[in-house]
């Protein structure tokens, strides 16, 4: 014979239930899970109604034809501005130097040996 028995002494009555019919706790679970799905779809409705509204006013505002006083960016016209402004006369003139300060714009380390 055992030392222990394997059934403990206050086991709650629910225990017995649950071992019998495992359905009573995963059914409920699953009833939360998908009621809860539900329940969130009016708040991530509300996400998308606003989304909408912007977009909504945009097409408003084309449709009124406030987009026409725009201009069309075109990336070749705004390339041949640019490649036409080379055509200038335009000559670039250096500026003097402070004193002491050497050609390429680091101040020497050392004084400068005088020759």
């Amino acid at each position: 014979m055992p030392t222990f028995d394997s059934r403990p002494l206050n086991q709650p009555r629910w225990h017995n239930t649950l071992k019998k019919y495992p359905g009573l706790f995963g059914i409920p679970f699953l009833i939360i899970m998908v009621g809860a799905s539900f329940g969130m779809q009016s708040f991530t409705q509300i996400r998308y109604d606003i989304h909408d509204k912007k977009n909504k006013t945009a097409v408003d505002e084309h449709a009124l034809g406030l987009d026409k006083r725009k201009k069309k960016f075109d990336i070749r016209e705004e390339y041949y501005k640019l490649s036409a402004q080379e055509d200038q006369d335009w000559e670039p003139k250096r500026i003097a130097r402070p004193a002491g300060l050497p050609e390429w714009g680091v101040p020497p380390t050392e004084p400068p040996s005088a020759k």
